[in-house]
This record gives C-alpha cells, structure tokens and sequence, in this order.
C-alpha cells in the first residue's frame, strides 16, 4: 500500500537494487529524490526535468487557444484569460505532483472551454462571472463525489457506450471550432454550413485563401510530427504556421491586398504586465464579486427562477460529467503509457489525483477560466520515462514562465491555434474502436452522442442524447431491470431541461 501511494509500478517494486539504492545528490536534491522516489522509481533528475519540459511543450498551446476563445466574450480581454489559464495550470499541477505525486499536468480542458463560452454563455445568455460560478459549483461537487465515493456511482450510472462515445463527441466538436476559426467552415444559408469559397476567379482574394491554406497544411504538419514522435510537435507546427501566416501575409501588403493590410494594421504590443491588469480587474474573484447576481439573466423574456434553477443542475452536471470521464480516462491512459500502473492495474493514487483535478477546478473558477483537467498530453511526459511528482513540478514551472510572455502569444493567429483544435479532435476520436457498431443497443447511443454534440453546439446535449436512446431501447426490449436507479435520475434532469428550458 506504501509503495503505491509512492507511485511505483510493479516493474520498479521487484529489482532490490533499485529500491534500495541511495537518493541523488546531496542536501535539498537528496530531500527532492526521497520525496517523490526518484530513483526508487528507476528514473533520475534529467529524464524527469525532460520529461517535465515535454509536457508543456505538448499542452502549452491551451494558453494561447484558452485565451483566444474566451476573448470573444465582451466581459473578459485575452491577457485576463492567459493569466487565468497559466496559474490555474500552475496550482493544478503542483497539486498534482506534491499531493498525488503522478507526473501529470492539469490545465482548462478543451471542450469544456467551448461548452462555457459557445453553449453556457453564448446560447444560454449566462454572463462570463455567472459562469464561473458553473464551474466552482463543479469542482464542490467533484470535491463531495470524491471525498464520499459517490464519484464510482456516478461514473458507473453512464451506460458504457454513451462513457466511451463522449471524448468522440467532444473532439468532433472542437474540431468543428477549429474549422470555422480558420474559416474553413462558413455558414451558408441553405445548409446551415458550408466550405469557404477559395475560387479566385468569384472574387476570392490572397488574403483570404491564405490562412486557410496554412491550417490546412498545419494539421497535416502535425500529423506528420505526431508520427515521428517529435517531442512538442503541435507546439513547434503552432509556431511555424504563425510565422508562414506573417511572411506571407507581409507578402500580400506588398501586393495592396487589404486582407493583409488589416492584419498588420491591428497589431498592439502591451506591456506583459497589461494582462496581469487585466485579470486582476476582469478575471480573478469575479465569481464572487458578480457571479451570483443573475438578473440579467432573468431580464431575458422566457427566464425565470424554475429555468435557472434547472439550468444550474444540467450546466453544473454537464461540467462535472465531463470533467470527471474527461479525467479518469486521461489517467489511466497516461499511466498505462508510461507503465505507472500497480499490479492491480489501477492508477495509484487514484482518489488523490481526482481531488487534485477538483481543486483546481476550484481555483480555476476563482481564477477566472473553465474547468481544469488532467491533459492527455501528460502522456507525452510520461512516454518520455517520466515517472514520478517531479515531472509535474517541472511543468508547472514552465507554465509560470509562461505567465510573462502573455504579448508574444497573442501574436499566434486564429489560423495557427485553429490547427491545435482541428488535431486534438483527431486525437480525441481513437476511442471510437472500442464501440460495438455491430450492435444496435450500443451503437445507436454512441452515435447520437457523438453526432448531437457538435451538430447542436452542445456537450451536454449530446450526452443527453446517448443517455435517453439508451434508456428507451433498454426500455422497449425489455431490459428495463438492467437501468440503474442513478441513469434514470440523470435522464430524468435532461428531459426536464428540453421540455421546460428549451
């Protein structure tokens, strides 16, 4: 039992030698070595340190895309968002690396960014600190599952097909922002959607066919870097599709293309400190300086209190449901990456890092940004031979680095970061295989739940939707004994929310 609330996998449990063997350095270094079992684990300082700098080579580009999504709110800059986002990150994976000791790493998770700013706010007309209150709410909850166990009930209430088909669902729906970012996707009258026109000869200019070429050759990019394993290849591809969009976007203002000129001609470069401005006035303790004032809300023709009450029970399970499948799923697949699993083939320290995530979705809503997830980027780390806290800690640091360069990120266009949000989709698709599609019962589910989300603009209501075609094909076969007392409750609340909110 100590050895597993250590860390150590069954392959470091067995060689004496090893186990045995004395602390690196001397002093703090030798302190450090015992108390995240470094070498106990197998590993040393410098694969830690790399395996650290790895993580937040992998996941950094949250920083930028976080920041940009939520700047298309009208309360809130992009510098307040980025503060938010990078300490949010910080506190996140400290807690991860000290209390959990997993070299894991925690950051607002995509997805649910989306599902606060697209569908709570944008849809439902929640304001951004009303939101934030969404998400505190949140991670109380996923403080109380946890701390009670009711977590394993709630995760075992989730039909298996609807559980696996949700990170589908989700990455489907990221990478449709990704694509209507790089204006890849347009809206079209007749079809709801469409392709952007790129036929020059129908008046299409440079400028506009330009940044659509670079995501596309972005994503391939990546694809690619992904294949070699290139150690922080969607950063460096973020990167240099930003530096292709400026060269030839520069090469469009020699031509007089207005397009071009427009993107030089709004460029602003703020002192770094202008972002911490902004989230100290903007961000952080808003959710209790005006999270909890909802008149606005209630201004809207149709709100009343029934409608918010009922609003607050479906965002915040939404939030929570995700949050937790989103997280346990990350854990066990970094974990088995790196070999991290106890003999029992669980995640040490399972309850721990799930209270880790809690917490920082805590301090994330008080900070000023959405949920925060454990990143299944951290497998990058860990595939790097990371194996204990340590490689957290690293991370962390990275991210607090980060904090400082706020005005060089916003340099990154939409087009760039669209390519993150388009790939992490792809990433998000593999658990596809490991649905049935031969089985109707479970294929049926799993499909809506992975097509309703992008094709409504809305996570929750594709989970809804795998939740209640499950429920009526259990119910028509009559299997209705094999519906948990939890699933009925949690269908229940979504159909209330369609037929009373909607």
């Amino acid at each position: 039992m100590d050895e597993q609330e250590e860390g150590l996998t069954p392959e470091t449990e067995e060689p004496a030698a090893e186990v045995q063997s004395e602390p690196q350095g001397n002093g703090v270094l030798a302190k450090v070595d015992r108390y995240f079992g470094i070498t106990r684990s197998g590993s040393n300082f410098r694969t830690e340190i790399i395996a650290g700098v790895t993580t937040f080579m992998a996941m950094v580009y949250i920083l930028m895309v976080n920041a940009g999504m939520f700047a298309t709110l009208d309360e809130v800059s992009y510098g307040a968002v980025y503060i938010a986002t990078a300490l949010s990150a910080v506190v996140g994976t400290v807690l991860m690396g000290l209390l959990a000791k997993l070299p894991l790493a925690q950051a607002s998770g995509m997805g649910l960014n989306a599902y606060f700013v697209y569908t709570v706010c944008s849809i439902a007309g929640i304001s951004y600190a009303n939101a934030l209150v969404f998400v505190l709410l949140d991670g109380v909850i996923f403080i109380v599952l946890t701390a009670t166990g009711l977590r394993r009930q709630l995760f075992a209430a989730i039909p298996e097909s609807v559980r696996v088909a949700i990170p589908a669902g989700i990455g489907l729906f990221i990478a449709f922002l990704g694509l209507q970012n790089a204006g890849i996707v347009v809206g079209n009258s007749s079809t709801l959607v469409g392709l952007a026109s790129m036929n020059f000869l129908n008046g299409v200019t440079y400028g506009t066919v330009i940044p659509i070429a670079i995501c596309a050759a972005g994503v391939a990019v990546a694809a690619v870097l992904a294949k070699k394993n290139v150690k922080g290849g969607l950063l460096w591809t973020i990167l240099g599709a930003a530096v292709l969009y400026y060269a030839l976007m520069g090469l469009g203002c020699a031509w007089g293309d207005t397009a071009c000129v427009a993107v030089f001609e709004s460029f602003s470069m703020e002192n770094p400190f202008t972002a911490f401005k902004d989230w100290g006035t903007m961000s952080v303790g808003q959710v209790f300086a005006k999270g909890f004032d909802f008149s606005a809300y209630l201004a809207i023709d149709g709100n009343n209190a029934g409608t918010l009450i009922l609003l607050f029970i479906t965002t915040a399970l939404a939030f929570c449901m995700v949050d937790m499948f989103d997280t346990m799923g990350t854990l066990y697949g970094a974990c088995a990456r790196g070999n991290l699993l106890d003999k029992n083939g669980d995640v040490p320290n399972m309850n721990k890092a799930m209270l880790c995530d809690a917490i920082a979705t805590c301090t994330g809503a008080i900070c000023g940004t959405s949920t925060v997830t454990t990143f299944v980027e951290s497998a990058s780390g860990t595939g790097a031979g990371g194996k204990t806290g340590f490689v957290a800690i690293v991370t962390a640091f990275c991210f607090f680095v980060a904090m400082f360069l706020s005005p060089i990120a916003q340099l990154i266009p939409n087009e760039a970061t669209a390519i993150a949000l388009i790939y992490v989709g792809v990433l998000m698709m593999s658990c596809v295989v490991k649905i049935d599609w031969t089985d109707p019962t479970i294929a049926v589910p799993a499909f809506l739940t992975i097509a309703v989300m992008p094709l409504t603009y809305s996570i929750s209501y594709g989970i809804a939707a795998g939740l209640i075609s499950y429920v009526i094909i259990k119910v028509i076969s009559g299997k209705i004994k094999e519906i948990k007392l939890f699933t009925w409750i949690i269908t229940v609340l979504f159909l209330l929310t369609f037929f009373i909110t909607n």
